[in-house]
C-alpha cells in the first residue's frame, strides 16, 4: 500500500526526483487498478429516471451489449456497445470521442475508430427529423471501418430500445469488461513515444 503519511515536497515536475516518480507510478498503479469500477459506475450513472426514449439509456447500453454478445462479436465490440454512450455524461454533444478515448488504450484501431463515430453513424437513422444531412458517414466511405461502423449501429446500437428485449444485466459484462481493460499498454504519451524510436 502506498505511504499516504508523506506529503511531496516538490511543487514542479522540474523539481521531482526518480524517487518522486516511482511514488507517483505505486500511487497510479493502485488507483488504475480501480478503473473498472469507476466505468461500472459510469454505466449505472445512465440509469435516470425520466427519458423520452423507450428506455433509457442504461437498459440501453446493456441491450446494446446483449445484442452484440448474442451475435457472436469479439469482447472489444461487447465492451464498446456497453460503453459506447458513456461520454453522454460529461459531453452529450460529442460523447462518441469521449467514450473512444476512455478506451483508446485498450481496444484495437478499428474498436477505437467505431466508438469515435458512432453518433455520425447513428445520425442516418434521425439526422433528416432535424434538418440535417442522414449520409453525413458518407464522408467517411474511405475508412477501413467504415463498414464496421455501419454494422454495430444497425444491429446493436440503433434497435436496441425495445423493452421488451431479453436484455442481460451488468453483471453478466463485468467480466468482459474486466478483460478488455487488463489489456491495455498504460499512458498513451509512453505508447506513442515508444512507437516512434527507432529501431535498434
Amino acid at each position: 500500500m502506498l505511504d499516504k503519511s508523506h506529503k511531496p515536497t516538490w511543487t514542479s515536475f522540474t523539481e521531482a526526483t526518480p524517487e518522486d516518480w516511482a511514488a507517483v507510478e505505486k500511487y497510479e498503479e493502485e488507483y488504475n487498478a480501480a478503473l473498472p469500477e469507476r466505468i461500472l459506475d459510469a454505466i449505472r450513472s445512465l440509469d435516470e429516471d425520466w427519458t423520452p426514449y423507450p428506455v433509457n439509456r442504461y437498459q440501453h447500453s446493456l441491450q446494446a451489449a446483449t445484442r452484440a454478445w448474442e451475435d457472436g462479436a469479439d469482447d472489444e465490440i461487447i465492451v464498446a456497445a456497453l460503453v459506447h454512450d458513456v461520454g453522454d455524461i460529461l459531453s452529450p454533444y460529442n460523447h462518441g470521442e469521449l467514450s473512444a478515448a476512455m478506451m483508446k488504450p485498450y481496444v484495437s484501431e478499428k474498436t477505437y475508430w467505431i466508438l469515435k463515430h458512432h453518433c455520425v453513424f447513428q445520425g442516418f437513422y434521425y439526422n433528416h427529423h432535424f434538418g440535417g444531412d442522414r449520409n453525413a458517414r458518407d464522408k467517411y466511405r474511405d475508412s477501413p471501418y467504415w463498414e464496421d461502423c455501419r454494422y454495430f449501429c444497425e444491429k446493436y446500437d440503433q434497435c436496441a430500445f425495445d423493452p421488451d428485449y431479453p436484455t442481460k444485466p451488468l453483471e453478466f459484462f463485468e467480466p468482459i469488461l474486466r478483460r478488455v481493460l487488463s489489456r491495455g499498454w498504460g499512458h498513451m504519451e509512453l505508447a506513442e513515444t515508444a512507437e516512434e524510436q527507432p529501431a535498434e
